[in-house]
């Protein structure tokens, strides 16, 4: 009896031993651009809102030693700069230096009515970035390659 009880431990042993070395996961090592608020890519204000918003764009990677420059663009739909929204950021440019892995697109809501007939909103594009680090999440759909912002009542 006990040759068998020392058989079956040496045996589930070095199983659990050779199972060790297997690496059953691939790691995602692959960096990219993102922008979302809350993990979503579409939110929703209210069109009487009057307070600044900072909206951020995230590097997803390992610390990178190089300064990396961001583009970054905007759409409107049934919306007006300076009328509706004001862009706080003097350009369409964030430099992500080394070890910072967000940088904020601000936004200063004014209040102003929407039709509520028609789509009001506002688009904050990622375009483009001087270390060719894919935009958007990792996958065909390319989610969070831009974020709409919807101006409701």
């Amino acid at each position: 009896m006990k040759n068998i009880l020392f058989l079956a431990f040496i045996i589930s042993l070095t199983w659990t031993l050779s199972s060790c070395n297997k690496e059953e996961y691939e790691v995602f090592d692959q960096a990219f651009f993102h922008i979302h608020s809350n993990n979503q890519d579409t939110l929703q204000i209210r069109f009487n809102r009057r307070d600044t918003v900072e909206y951020n764009v995230y590097l997803s990677s390992k610390l990178q030693f190089d300064p990396i420059q961001v583009n970054w663009n905007f759409s409107v739909e049934n919306l007006q700069e300076n009328v509706d929204f004001k862009i706080l950021n003097t350009d369409r440019t964030l430099v992500f230096n080394p070890g910072i892995f967000e940088m904020p697109i601000r936004i200063a809501w004014l209040e102003n009515p929407v039709d509520e007939s028609k789509v009001s909103s506002l688009t904050l594009i990622i375009e483009s970035n001087s270390a060719n680090i894919p935009i958007g999440l990792p996958g065909p759909d390319k989610n969070q390659q831009s974020m709409t912002i919807l101006k409701v009542k």
